[in-house]
């Protein structure tokens, strides 16, 4: 994962990670206060980066996070802006435009604050990081019917993100075209722990336009049709199980 300035491009880092690290997912170090930490290039505080660092943070310069989500492929998020250094543990403290103003080194954020923060971190730097993530590992097609067009896709929760299990993880995530996302979400379909897909009972006996025959109905019984092929990227077992006890109790 890099930062760099805006219209500058350079090779990737990740934070809170020795160089040469690599993250697959925006599970980021958000402490108490609800900001994240960037870790130093190495132990020297003079190293050339560090110092370039040191100087955006100083003018205040907008800069691109280059977030990685696999091996040789990043997310840029920007703006975002280094509020201060921690020298004692090597890193600064990174922001994506929502916390200047609000916070200052060394005090107590109030929990309204670290409220708002957290609610606005997941949205300008957990849902793009998220949705890319998942799209890349099912190879930008529908896990339910394959649909390749990257518009009408989804990256969705298989636990939702506002349940203490539902982290933005690839393993706790699906991509889904809008149409299955919905059905999902609203527990019209549901997914087994061994990836076959069950349509509501109630639907399997309506009839209705094509949409609902070939679409919904037509996959009951049927396993996805995209998985990521990186075993690790694949939806977890006890997570599948929990969301689809929630659709077997709405069926």
């Amino acid at each position: 994962m890099s930062i760099a300035k805006v219209r500058r491009k350079g090779p990737g880092r990740q934070p809170e990670q020795p160089r040469g690290g690599t993250r697959t997912g925006p599970e980021d170090p958000v402490r108490a206060d609800g900001l994240l930490r960037y870790k130093w290039r190495g132990d020297d505080p003079d190293h050339a980066e560090n110092r370039a660092l040191r100087t955006a943070m100083h003018q205040a310069v907008p800069l691109i996070w280059f977030f990685g989500i696999a091996p040789g492929v990043y997310k840029p998020i920007y703006p975002v802006y280094l509020l201060w250094e921690e020298p004692q543990h090597r890193q600064f403290v990174i922001d994506p435009d929502v916390a200047r103003g609000l916070v200052a080194p060394g005090e107590h954020v109030a929990e309204h604050v670290r409220r708002y923060i957290l609610r606005e971190m997941k949205q300008r730097l957990h849902q793009p990081v998220f949705r890319a993530t998942v799209l890349r590992a099912y190879a930008t097609r529908c896990a339910v019917c394959a649909l390749r067009h990257a518009q009408l896709l989804d990256a969705a929760h298989i636990v939702p993100d506002r349940d203490e299990a539902g982290i933005a993880a690839v393993r706790n995530g699906l991509a889904l075209c809008k149409i299955h996302h919905a059905a999902y979400d609203s527990s019209v379909l549901g997914i087994r722990p061994d990836l076959v897909v069950e349509i509501r009972a109630d639907l399997l006996e309506e009839i209705d336009g094509p949409m609902l025959e070939h679409g919904l109905k037509g996959r009951h019984g049927q396993r996805l049709m995209a998985v990521p092929k990186v075993r690790a990227e694949r939806p977890d077992a006890e997570l599948l199980e929990q969301r689809y006890a929630t659709f077997r109790a709405a069926d």
